[in-house]
This record gives structure tokens, C-alpha cells and sequence, in this order.
């Protein structure tokens, strides 16, 4: 099997604590062909779409930690088509790139694509979330967006809260995430300028959000493979910092599924399966889904860590894609069978 990662540059990998690393050593362990591109490399040759592609060299014996494995590889650089490869995976950094799923959307029936580019269309940013509350299940915060800087003054001054949670539309890794509090509304009249203006003259969007609580604690990072939790963990937030990512200074702890967890899990699994999107993060405080992350879900090796499992995550994340690229061969196969009974007929 030939795989494509389209991510961020190799020399951007953290060789210890990467989730797409895990996922290239579990395929490059596996005898499967890995080649990397970024979405700048996407590239139309004589109409066909093609990427400049990083490929890894074939090796004898993969190294069993990751620093080695990635210090070990040699990659040689090639256009190759998108077509010919069996699955694409997905792992570009936020914010999604539409022109990239243009490229996408030519090969998009002759490759299995990890997530699916429409279920990347319509889940790439944080109000993805907004589709899975309801006024009978209450399963996200009450959360506003808005570019309307009056608007978002008037509820936090009508909130019952005294804190609240405000973060950029397209922000990843808990960049901009602010804890504001009733007592400083000057500053959240200068944060809200600085968020909501551009320096081009354009205005962003905002997400206001109700404060959890028990948010001061951490959360807990769920991975979610075809609708069902593969893996979890604890993310408890530094000293000097409230936010729990593990980028932003976090610590990571183990975690067991409560049973509100899990019915979480079950209510929003069947939609992210429909929508194509198999390999997924989500966040949880309190019982109450806070984000869905689409583009570049991590925590497979922290979570590895913790649990020191036989069964390592990556393993059944590359067993999933295995088993969706064989349904995909079988069925052209049989699609070819039919249409030559067909034609001799």
C-alpha cells in the first residue's frame, strides 16, 4: 500500500511526541510506501494532480522510538500523482486551506482520503461543535460567535458567569485562548478590539464561551477512530498558564471514560462517521464537548505513554485505513467483473 501524508514540513516534527510521526513508522513498519507533501506542494502537471513529495526510503528495520526512526530516514524528493497512491492522509495544520481541497476534490474517488474533504469543508473550524447541541441534550457550553463587538460585550455583561472563555474562530493548540472575568471589562474591550480587527482593515470572528467549571483542572482529549474512542487522556494545565494543551505547558495524565464521556462519544460518533470523518480529537470539560479537531488530531503517543498498552493507537488507526483501502480495491474489482460480464454479454 502507497500512503500520502499531506501535513506540515518534516522539519517541523517533534521526533518525540509527534502523532503523524507514529502514524509514518507504523506504515514504514509495515512494508507500506510513505511519501509527505504540504499543501504548498500540491501542484496540476498536463491536468493531472500531482504533489512535490518527500518519499521515505525503504528500510531493513524500522527503529522501535520514534527519535531514532525519524533521525534514520532518508527522503528522497519526487512529483508523484495523487491518483496512484491507495490513501491519503490528512494532517495539515489549522486553518484549512480551501484552495488545497480543490486539488483534493480530482482524486477524491480514486483515493481513500483521511478525513473526507467534504467532512474537512464543513467540520474545519470550532463551530463544527454548534451541530451536536440541542435544547434536549445540553452536551456543548453555551457559546456565542460573532464579529459583533457590542454584541459580544452585551453577553458577557448578561452572563450569569462571572468567567468566560474567548478564543480566535481559527485558532489550534490553544493559541489565543483567553479566561476573562466580569471585574476586567476594559481589558475585554481592548482583547475584543484586538481579536476582532485586522491589520488589513478585516474583521475576525470570536467565540465567546461559557467558563466550565472544573475547566481549571483540565480536560480530557479523546481520540475517536470510525465514531469510537481508540484512546484518552488527562490534560492538566501548568502553573502559570490555564490552558491544558500539552503545546501551551500541560501535563498529561491517564484517564478512564466516565459513563458521560461515553454516552458523549456514542451521541456524536454516527455523525462524524457520515460525514467521513474517521480519525478525530475531541475535547471534553465537565462532560461537555468544548472542540472537535479535524485536521490534525495528536495525543497518540502521550497516550501510549500513559497507558504503556500492548496495542499501541497507531497500530489500529493504520489497521482502520488498511481495511477501508481493501473495501475500496474489492469494490472496483467487483465493479469490473460486472461491467466485463456486461460487455461480453
Amino acid at each position: 500500500m502507497n500512503i500520502c501524508f499531506i501535513m506540515y514540513p518534516w522539519n517541523e516534527i517533534d521526533a518525540e511526541n509527534d502523532t503523524s510521526l507514529a502514524l509514518i513508522k507504523e506504515c514504514a513498519k509495515r512494508g507500506h510506501g510513505v511519501a509527505m507533501c504540504t499543501p504548498a506542494n500540491l501542484t496540476i502537471r498536463d491536468s493531472v494532480t500531482s504533489a512535490f513529495c518527500n518519499v521515505i526510503g525503504r528500510m531493513e528495520k524500522v527503529p522501535n522510538s520514534l527519535k531514532a526512526f525519524y533521525n534514520k530516514v532518508k527522503l528522497r524528493e519526487e512529483m508523484l500523482p495523487l491518483a496512484g497512491f491507495d490513501a491519503i492522509f490528512f494532517r495539515a495544520n489549522p486553518p484549512l486551506d480551501p484552495i488545497m481541497l480543490n486539488f483534493l476534490d480530482s482524486v477524491k474517488d480514486d483515493v481513500f482520503i483521511i478525513n473526507s474533504i467534504e467532512g474537512m469543508r464543513e467540520a474545519n473550524n470550532k463551530l463544527y461543535t454548534a451541530a451536536f447541541g440541542d435544547a434536549h441534550s445540553n452536551i456543548i457550553p453555551n457559546t456565542h460567535v460573532s464579529k459583533n463587538k457590542n454584541y459580544l460585550v452585551q453577553q458577557i455583561k448578561e452572563s450569569k458567569a462571572d468567567k468566560m472563555i474567548i478564543k480566535p474562530l481559527n485558532g489550534f493548540g490553544g493559541s489565543g485562548v483567553i479566561l476573562i472575568e466580569k471585574s476586567a471589562m476594559s481589558n475585554i474591550n481592548s482583547l475584543l478590539d484586538f481579536y476582532i480587527n485586522s491589520s488589513d482593515g478585516s474583521s475576525n470572528y470570536v467565540i465567546l464561551q461559557d467558563y466550565i467549571e472544573g475547566a481549571d483542572q483540565g480536560d480530557v482529549r479523546i481520540l475517536l477512530l470510525n465514531g469510537e474512542p481508540v484512546g484518552a487522556m488527562k490534560r492538566i494545565p501548568g502553573e502559570e498558564d490555564h490552558r491544558s494543551n500539552v503545546s501551551a505547558g500541560g501535563s498529561i495524565a491517564k484517564h478512564t471514560l466516565t459513563k458521560e464521556e461515553k454516552a458523549l462519544c456514542k451521541q456524536i460518533g454516527p455523525k462524524l462517521v457520515k460525514d467521513g470523518l474517521y480519525f478525530v480529537g475531541i475535547d471534553v470539560i465537565g462532560g461537555k464537548l468544548v472542540e472537535v479537531n479535524v485536521m490534525s488530531p495528536g495525543g497518540i503517543t502521550y497516550i501510549n505513554k500513559v497507558y504503556k498498552s500492548k496495542v499501541k493507537v497507531e497500530e489500529r488507526v493504520i489497521d482502520f485505513l488498511e481495511s477501508k483501502v481493501l473495501d475500496k480495491l474489492q469494490a472496483f474489482d467487483r465493479r469490473s467483473r460486472l461491467r466485463k460480464t456486461v460487455e461480453e454479454a
